[in-house]
């Protein structure tokens, strides 16, 4: 059945493909966000310019869109506002929340959506585990909740610092890092492959009031995928192991990154959300996953190569005196 769906968002990492999908079921798109992103919008959306703060946003609730998804509101405040502003006015309002909520390490070795919401690490993540909490307390606001893993679209999966660096430091012969000793299995989901399934929950009564991850069934060792994209991009990995607890001494800024998620291993379980949507697959290689990151990378390359600078410097730093441990 066609609905009329709101993207709060749109042309993201994860978001556009989901329009994409969703205009292909047939359903009426629009997209709010700030018109900012080069992204082309498909063909039929309705695109509607404002910021999310601003006094314009209030207005969308007049459209009693069948659903509302969220995809860029990352504080409690923001998901108030909505929940102020959509209770009573919407079907079904989807919250874009993290996996990176699921406590770490997790107590058991698949994390399913019983595995508590406790991240005493990643600010970010007790944020979202805040937002969803509101929204567990509210009442007039029909809502569900999705936690994506490692999403992957236009930015390459990397440990610590931009991507775009580590690949340049790559394609130049030079080091680069990987937390631990390479061997956790991590997961990694084609954006294009989330889409289906979160499509599919829109309007399924029973993803009414209940929280579902979208991911790969299938995980992946950290330094098998430091390997790939350095072959996928024609050169060899340098790949230089060092303990998490040293890094975040080095750059008290990965604590969260790092110790609140990708030095952990990450395998899910997909039933919860394959009981309400079915079945759906993701790429399970590792060359399939990343083509269409290496494929941004090499445009944004091209167009602009990132200059040696301080994450340079602190890696090159790390990588010697690592070295000189024999």
């Amino acid at each position: 059945m066609a609905m009329t769906v709101l993207f709060i968002g749109g042309t993201g990492q994860i978001s556009h493909p989901c329009v994409e999908d969703a205009v292909a079921q047939g359903h009426s798109v629009s997209v709010y966000n700030r018109g900012k992103r080069p992204d082309a919008l498909p063909r039929g959306v309705t695109s509607i310019v404002g910021d999310l703060g601003g006094p314009e946003y209030a207005e969308l609730a007049k459209a009693k869109y069948d659903v509302v998804c969220q995809f860029i509101a990352f504080t409690p405040d923001q998901v108030a506002r909505d929940i102020e502003v959509f209770s009573g006015h919407c079907g079904q309002y989807i919250f874009i929340s993290s996996a990176s909520v699921y406590e770490k390490p997790a107590r058991h070795y698949v994390i399913t959506e019983a595995t508590p919401a406790i991240n005493p690490y990643w600010p970010y993540s007790q944020a979202k585990i805040a937002c969803e909490d509101l929204l567990a307390g509210s009442a007039g606001l029909p809502w569900t909740i999705v936690r994506p893993s490692h999403t992957v679209r236009t930015g390459l999966p990397v440990m610590i610092g931009d991507s775009d660096i580590m690949a340049r430091r790559m394609l130049e012969g030079e080091p680069t890092i990987v937390a631990g000793d390479g061997n956790t299995p991590w997961t990694l989901t084609r954006s294009a492959d989330f889409a289906v399934p979160f499509v599919r929950l829109f309007g399924k009564p029973a993803a009414l009031n209940d929280i579902f991850h979208i991911t790969n069934d299938r995980a992946h060792i950290w330094d098998d995928i430091q390997n790939a994209i350095a072959r996928l991009l024609g050169v060899e990995a340098r790949i230089v192991h060092v303990p998490t607890d040293t890094l975040v001494r080095y750059n008290p800024e990965w604590v969260g990154p790092l110790l609140g998620d990708k030095s952990w291993t990450a395998i899910f379980d997909n039933s919860k959300v394959k009981g309400v949507v079915g079945d759906f697959s993701c790429a399970q290689q590792l060359d399939e996953i990343l083509a269409e990151p290496i494929m941004h990378l090499k445009q944004r390359l091209a167009a602009h190569r990132p200059p040696r600078g301080d994450l340079d410097a602190l890696v090159d730093r790390i990588c010697v005196a690592q070295a000189g441990l024999g």
